[in-house]
């Protein structure tokens, strides 16, 4: 008997250590944590055989191998690394300041040679994005000095591109010069050919061809065809077509032009945006659209003819002392309207107002990626952005009916902390009456996001999101955008109803389960979801319309073919005197938001949706 009670108060003083060593979240980031070093091994090898020693002990008499096994738990090792947080740029430190040698690609087809007839198909189907494709994507060239943040970026770049789905760079020293470095880029290509559909109110019907990468290009062809699904009238052809790097400038050539029913479009861009800490934006746009525009205070929708030109750009420089860029860009923007509602006023349906703008924007930004998976994606590598931006923006505007003075202020930051991954936002703009100095057409934004580190549930893998926004305006008119509702970027997942405001406080909490599963390489996840909100006219958010919906449902997505994540959504809402007109049903290709970027961007005007 004595011999069991010494077993028992050994195993109860082996429990307190190893339960703080297993309470630690899976996948925390330690930005500051060294290497351990020869103690910290000798150390757990110590432990390790002390608790071997506890295990064999207590597997020969009863009492003890049920309290071991009460006490004691089997290290998990999680093999694939989910959930992991890599800063790529400590990683690749080492090699800093040393020059690039050969640049070897190595493109990967979508699908293993060794898979089921199936894969092997569609392999053979698929043309194999060309390394001239890959190759002008890179940040970098031989002879150049190695910069970690270029080739971390380089690879944000490469995977941001549809066709790819994978992409890993592998620095191999150079055996005879140690000042030099050969890069093996390796990227695995994604299916891109897709079909497309939608239905849409007054039976209008719409299906699409589509090919993200055509002949291994990387250029993008889309053509829909629309018809009536009640009498199967033919209602028009649409084509769009993108080039996402023109001859290695990293500009991105757009246009899209086509007829869908009452619906008109004829769009072209050219633009290239902030890569490089130090660098420069430029872009120009032209468009003549005519489509239906939702008039939110009549609940109606009316036809809208616009046609638009915008010019833009901005040069940021590196800082080194502060390790932040400074930036200023600017922005003309000439808008008419040809066909519109007939009761547009001075103070009526002021979005609808033609004008001839011109923005300034001034501001600091410091950008860095790390990588991480099974946030937004199912398990392939994701590059989330940590860093800040203050940006003030400033202009005129020549309007049809008054001019007005425009100012604008906004600051975001994000990054990960203990808790998991912490972003907030603050924005507020207003126009300005030049010569009364009144307020219009006002409006502040603030937002607050988080995500959990990524707990282990067994095979499966657990996240928890929340989500925080305020909108609040003053000084507004009457008309088309001058008040807000519940949309899907800030709303209620299951409210249907269209309530309206001035102000309006959404808090968003999701849990998302990544499951095991993986039939024919379609990953699943499970998620459930409570929403609560507040809109009204009110100044006091407290005082509006109070509503709340929950649900949950599943997300389908293979991460090498193009088609997007499907999602199926059970939910119902409620509102404060019961059950609330609910979309309870939904198929959609819906996911969660996308990160904040920190880099700058053409200045904006801020407002409502």
């Amino acid at each position: 008997m004595s011999g069991r009670l010494c077993i028992l108060l050994f195993v109860l003083a082996a429990v307190l250590p190893l339960t703080r060593a297993t309470a630690a979240w899976p996948g925390t980031y330690h930005p500051d944590r060294i290497p351990r070093d020869s103690l910290s091994k000798i150390s757990e090898q110590r432990n390790q055989r002390l608790y071997d020693s506890i295990r064999v002990k207590s597997s020969r008499r009863a009492v003890p191998r049920l309290l071991y096994g009460w006490f004691f738990v089997r290290p998990r090792t999680d093999t694939a690394q989910n959930g992991r947080v890599l800063d790529e740029n400590r990683a690749l430190a080492a090699y800093a300041g040393k020059t690039i040698g050969d640049i070897h690609v190595e493109r990967q087809q979508v699908f293993r040679s060794d898979g089921n007839w199936l894969r092997r198909t569609g392999n053979k189907l698929h043309a194999l994005t060309e390394e001239r494709v890959v190759r002008r994507d890179l940040l970098f060239k031989s002879g150049d000095t190695f910069d970690p943040q270029l080739i971390v970026r380089t690879k944000q770049l490469l995977r941001s591109r549809r066709y790819i789905s994978g992409v890993e760079i592998a620095v191999r020293p150079d055996t005879l010069d140690t000042m030099r470095v050969d890069l093996l880029i390796r990227t695995r290509d994604s299916w891109t050919i897709t079909v497309d559909g939608g239905a849409y109110s007054e039976g209008r019907t719409m299906v699409a061809l589509e090919d993200a990468n055509i002949l291994g290009t990387g250029n993008m062809l889309k053509v829909k065809t629309n018809f009536s699904r009640r009498d199967f009238s033919y209602g028009g052809n649409e084509v769009e077509y993108e080039i996402p790097n023109v001859l290695g400038t990293f500009f991105t050539a757009e246009f899209a032009a086509g007829r869908a029913f009452y619906n008109s479009t004829l769009d072209a861009k050219l633009c290239k945006e902030f890569l490089r800490p130090t660098d420069y934006e430029a872009g120009v746009s032209y468009n003549n659209l005519k489509f239906k525009e939702y008039m939110i205070e009549q609940d109606t929708s009316l036809l809208v003819r616009a046609r638009n030109f915008d010019a833009w750009g901005g040069y940021s420089h590196f800082l080194p002392s502060v390790s932040s860029s400074v930036y200023l860009t600017g922005r003309y923007n000439h808008r008419r309207f040809l066909l519109r509602p007939n009761d547009v006023t001075a103070n009526h349906h002021p979005s609808l107002h033609g004008h001839d703008a011109a923005l300034f924007g001034a501001g600091i930004y410091r950008e860095k990626f790390l990588t991480a998976n099974m946030i937004y994606g199912f398990g392939s590598d994701e590059y989330l952005a940590t860093g800040y931006k203050a940006e003030i923006v400033s202009g005129y505007s020549w309007g049809e009916f008054n001019d007005e003075v425009y100012l604008g202020l906004s600051y975001r930051t994000g990054g990960f902390r203990r808790a998991g991954y912490i972003m907030g936002g603050l924005t507020l703009g207003s126009y300005i009456e030049p010569l009364t100095g009144k307020w219009n057409h006002s409006a502040v934004d603030i937002d607050l996001r988080w995500f959990s580190h990524l707990f282990i549930a067994g095979r499966s893998r657990l996240r928890q999101f929340l989500m925080l926004n305020y909108t609040h305006g003053w000084n507004r008119g009457t008309g088309n955008n001058e008040s807000i509702r519940f949309t899907r970027r800030n709303g209620l997942q299951a409210l249907k109803e269209r309530i309206l405001g001035t102000n309006r406080a959404v808090l968003n909490t999701e849990t998302v389960l990544f499951t095991p599963w993986q039939p024919l390489g379609f990953r699943i996840a499970f998620f459930g979801f409570a929403d609560l909100g507040l809109i009204g006219y009110s100044p006091n958010a407290f005082k509006n319309d109070f509503f709340a919906s929950l649900g949950g449902g599943i997300r389908i997505k293979n991460e090498r073919l193009i088609f997007s994540t499907v999602q199926i959504r059970l939910g119902v809402a409620f509102n404060k005197n019961g059950l609330a007109d609910s979309e309870y049903f939904r198929l959609s290709n819906s996911t969660r938001l996308e990160q904040y970027r920190y880099r700058p961007t053409r200045p904006e005007i801020v407002g409502f949706e």
